[in-house]
């Protein structure tokens, strides 16, 4: 395990906390075969949360809702970050990338100018328990070449605060950590959270990045909001606040996402995220002439 061996404080020096501007429920839908899932971050929620495009979160213990998992599908224009909580997972690529998603894993795929690859389970019972979140991809970087990365369980760093948090640091930096992904344009922070009953956590933010928080566990207070289970809280873009805090209300565990907007115009149709609606009809077209087979 990748883990700090030392505790870290509980305090990122955060002087004026960021407030909620409003929760999120999440809609249930399903996606692939027929894989039951709530989307958390729709569509109409791009812009204000730029760089980030969806965020899907899904967990069962019904084989029968991810069983068929999601067969081949194209890619273009952005990133996918697959954070697995419990579950087998196996992705193959038009690329040649092949891995196995399980327990505490991270799958960080660049579609870039264009990949086909499939999600489908190796389990046939048990829990299956995760996230799938969509980074953008600035326009400079939109073509670039398709790049996958399978990240273990025990290669994500992790920390312990003073207060007993466990910090799982996917990406970004939190408290002198360096996370395991690291991205210039967008500047991701991606942290998992697990926070013993009353634990606070503090973690700074520049002003200027969008960010929420996803409780899936439990119950976090963020200043004088209660975000409940299965609850996403945008987080206010205020210039005179610097960081966010967190206090559990029991056993809790949540995602804290942040990221550098590109402030770039969006153009999506299904899996093709680009910046003119010229290149999604050329996404599309180069699809259908199998130029994202090789």
């Amino acid at each position: 395990m990748n883990t700090v061996a030392s505790t870290r404080s509980s305090t990122a020096a955060v002087t004026q906390a960021r407030e909620v501007e409003r929760l999120i429920a999440g809609q249930a839908t399903s996606d692939g075969a027929g894989v039951k899932l709530t989307r958390v971050l729709t569509q109409p929620l791009q812009r204000r949360l730029d760089p980030f495009l969806m965020l899907d979160a899904f967990g069962t213990d019904n084989p029968e809702d991810y069983i068929g998992g999601f067969p081949d599908h194209p890619h273009r224009g952005f990133e996918t970050v697959t954070y697995m909580i419990a579950g087998r997972m196996r992705h193959r690529d038009s690329a040649g990338h092949e891995g196995l998603l399980q327990n505490g894993g991270v799958q960080w795929m660049t579609a870039g100018r264009g990949v086909i690859h499939s999600e489908l389970p190796e389990q046939e019972e048990g829990r299956m328990e995760g996230f799938q979140l969509w980074l953008n991809l600035p326009a400079k970087d939109k073509m670039t070449a398709p790049w996958y990365r399978d990240i273990q369980s025990g290669d994500i760093p992790e920390f312990t605060t003073t207060e007993g948090v466990k910090v799982r640091v996917i990406a970004g930096e939190s408290h002198g950590v360096a996370g395991a992904v690291q991205r210039e344009a967008t500047q991701p922070l991606y942290l998992d959270l697990h926070l013993p009953d009353g634990a606070r956590f503090e973690q700074g933010l520049p002003a200027e990045h969008n960010a929420f928080v996803y409780v899936y566990r439990g119950e976090v207070q963020v200043g004088e909001t209660a975000v409940p289970v299965q609850r996403m809280a945008i987080l206010k873009n205020q210039a005179d606040r610097d960081g966010v805090v967190l206090q559990a209300k029991g056993e809790t565990r949540a995602l804290l996402i942040a990221g550098q907007p590109l402030n770039e115009p969006i153009a999506q149709y299904g899996p093709f995220v680009m910046n003119r609606q010229e290149e999604i009809f050329q996404a599309v077209a180069d699809f259908k002439a199998g130029q994202f087979a090789a």
